[in-house]
């Protein structure tokens, strides 16, 4: 029988945690206070939470934890790319840990979550339980050059990929990360919520196979365009601060934990090639194949794998604490 998501619910705590001079991170709790902490880690970068990643989890049997990266969604200041990099990111995820005073949870994420996810279990393997992950991205230049170079995505979506070139001068085209950073580090208000808006465009339409004709008129959020295209473009600008290869050549660091990791056939944001490559390597890891999905989290076969799996991981814990 298909899974939809858990019922709506609201979070029974929210907070704002300082991390540093400049920023504060928007941080929620739902579910269970007594149940298993599991963090939720969104996209992007620069996504931000939403009120339907709580629904990916039994709220009976969960503590669900979600935040909004530094830089972006609630989070304070939005958009920012002041001390804004991966090495911070998984500190602050740290610092959430020890705020909760919790002493292991799980983690799940999708897309850049999943990137997150994995970075942080390398370097804390002692505080995680399992992985719940879905749309793998590994961060490599394979990956940058699918997205924003021709002979990629592009291939499957040329028209999509004139409208994402268009703000850029002819001469810049064929480098997009470059012609947007002309934009992004401008003066100019008007073309940066332009770009900003196209960048967001060309991901969307990517995203998913289930919701047809997305065009401009969809991004009526001007705020979210920003904070999406300007955070993902300074961490792929930078190649995620994060070295070639560096999740796989490090697995073995997180291969005795259990993970359960989801990918959509046709995900064209984010090629099951990534996921293969990591469950292949990951001796704990078990990678199911949704065949008619693409890349959102929200699309029908997703939600229902995602739910499925966070029951499939919590009877787990529960039999292996006893």
């Amino acid at each position: 029988m298909s899974r939809s998501l858990y019922p709506k619910i609201s979070s029974y705590h929210q907070e704002w945690l300082t991390i540093d001079d400049v920023h504060q991170i928007y941080l929620e709790q739902s579910g269970n206070p007594n149940g298993i902490p599991i963090l939720y880690l969104h996209g992007g970068p620069g996504g931000g939470s939403s009120k339907n990643h709580r629904r990916y989890f039994d709220p009976e049997k969960y503590r669900i934890i979600i935040f909004d990266q530094r830089g972006c969604g609630q989070s304070k200041p939005s958009p920012s790319t002041e001390n804004n990099n991966t090495d911070l990111l998984i500190e602050d995820i740290e610092k959430i840990r020890q705020h909760l005073s919790i002493d292991k949870w799980l983690i799940s994420g999708g897309s850049w979550g999943t990137t997150l996810a994995l970075v942080y279990g390398i370097r804390y393997p002692e505080f995680v339980l399992g992985f719940i992950l879905r749309g793998i991205f590994l961060a490599t230049q394979k990956e940058y050059d699918w997205l924003y170079k021709t002979e990629g995505a592009e291939n499957f979506f040329p028209e999509y990929y004139q409208d994402f070139i268009k703000p850029l001068a002819e001469k810049e085209q064929k480098n997009p990360l470059e012609g947007y950073k002309k934009i992004f580090s401008s003066d100019n208000e008007v073309a940066i919520i332009a770009a900003s808006k196209a960048w967001y465009l060309w991901e969307l339409r990517l995203s998913t196979i289930e919701h047809h004709h997305i065009g401009m008129a969809q991004i009526e959020d001007s705020h979210q365009a920003l904070c999406m295209a300007k955070l993902s473009h300074h961490y792929f600008y930078h190649r995620c601060f994060i070295k070639e290869n560096y999740i796989l050549d490090n697995i073995d660091k997180i291969s005795e934990i259990p993970a359960i990791i989801i990918h959509g056939r046709y995900d064209m944001v984010c090629p099951l090639i990534n996921a293969s490559k990591l469950t292949t390597l990951w001796s704990n890891a078990s990678l199911q194949i949704l065949p008619q999905a693409g890349h959102s989290g929200f699309e029908s076969q997703t939600i229902d794998a995602i739910c499925k799996a966070t029951d499939i991981m919590a009877n787990f814990l529960q039999e292996n604490s006893t």
